[in-house]
């Protein structure tokens, strides 16, 4: 398709004053925990993939990850190869920065404009001429749902939170932030679902903030960080310490997934750490941390010692939900096969 030569002029009005709209207010707006309570610029959010054709002699893939920032205003990673995820592994090229304009946005900053609805994303060239078609994806984890193995200890499946102190739940059975576990583990495998609240408004360390902090001392960040470069204080960063090799976080109100591996730190009768603690962390069905020691707590974690302490999910502030949380104590049986995977997703 080839937009008329007489609309280049308007499309060039359209995106120079796009620059100036982008500041938003400083202070975060109430956090959306379900999309009832979304704003207009919710259903543009997301992440978009397709096939674009240019000058090269055949079409490679792209796509877009779309975030709202509060107020109409937008900012999207583009990567070439797909997804982050995705194989090959892609990469990201180029940051776009756009406006809402009644049910479209229109993105710029790269080498062509993006015109995104809810369902896809048109690629118009200079020239007035479509380039290509992003449509919708909706990425679904592998391990999301899946069903605790027999030697697993279920810690929470809506129905009551007995296996925790300082524990909520909200009226349709999902655990609320601030929660710390009862019982105490020393190697486990632990499977979690977690939902991250819409903050458009917020930024940084303000924006869906959580996490889960292993044996009260390794903290894994659980942080609104869509559409951002890895980061050792983002998604699925042992924070402070070090960044997940890929950033495989989904857009908020979307259900993800942490399966953690750990391994407890040991010790010297005389109280001598001997061997640091290690843990491998799939995010999404994705591996992110693979047989990482961890030489000292990260974050705010407490002191190492020989002493066992709980699981803690941590309370920010924001409204992060958990469902569907269960453990393997690997010290207690044989710990199988692990991530589990949801064959009713393939």
């Amino acid at each position: 398709m080839t937009i008329p030569h007489r609309h280049t002029y308007f499309l060039a009005l359209l995106l120079v004053p796009l620059l100036s709209c982008l500041a938003h207010a400083d202070s975060p707006q109430p956090a959306a925990a379900d999309i009832a309570r979304a704003d207009a610029d919710y259903v543009l959010q997301g992440e978009f993939s397709g096939e674009i054709s240019t000058k090269q002699p055949k079409s490679r893939r792209l796509a877009l990850q779309i975030k709202a920032l509060g107020n109409g205003t937008f900012e999207a990673a583009q990567y070439s190869g797909g997804l982050p995820g995705t194989r090959p592994r892609s990469q990201s090229t180029v940051r776009l920065m756009g406006k809402r304009n009644a049910e479209f946005l229109v993105l710029s900053g790269g080498p062509w404009a993006v015109f995104v609805r809810p369902d896809h994303c048109l690629l118009i060239d200079p020239n007035g001429n479509q380039v290509g078609r992003l449509d919708r994806v909706q990425r679904k984890s592998p391990t999301l749902g899946v069903e605790p193995p027999k030697n697993a200890v279920v810690l929470f499946d809506g129905s009551d939170t007995d296996q925790f102190d300082n524990a909520r739940m909200t009226d349709d059975g999902l655990l609320m932030e601030g929660a710390d576990l009862r019982p105490m583990f020393q190697d486990f495998n632990l499977h979690i679902e977690f939902m991250l609240p819409y903050m458009p408004k917020a930024a940084g360390q303000n924006r869906a903030n959580s996490g889960v902090y292993l044996q009260s001392r390794y903290e894994l960040q659980i942080l609104d960080s869509f559409a951002m470069e890895p980061r050792n204080n983002g998604c699925g960063g042992l924070y402070t310490f070090r960044q997940p090799d890929v950033n495989m976080c989904f857009p908020p109100l979307t259900w993800q997934t942490y399966d953690i591996k750990f391994t407890a730190p040991r010790w010297a009768s005389d109280g001598k750490k001997i061997k640091n603690a290690r843990i491998t962390i799939w995010h999404n069905g994705v591996k992110i941390h693979k047989k990482v020691e961890l030489p000292h707590p990260t974050g705010r974690g407490k002191p190492e010692e020989p002493t066992l302490l709980p699981i803690t999910f941590q309370n920010h502030g924001n409204p992060v939900r958990f469902r569907n949380i269960w453990i393997v104590d690997r010290g207690a049986t044989r710990p199988g096969k692990f991530p589990l995977r949801n064959k009713a997703a393939n």
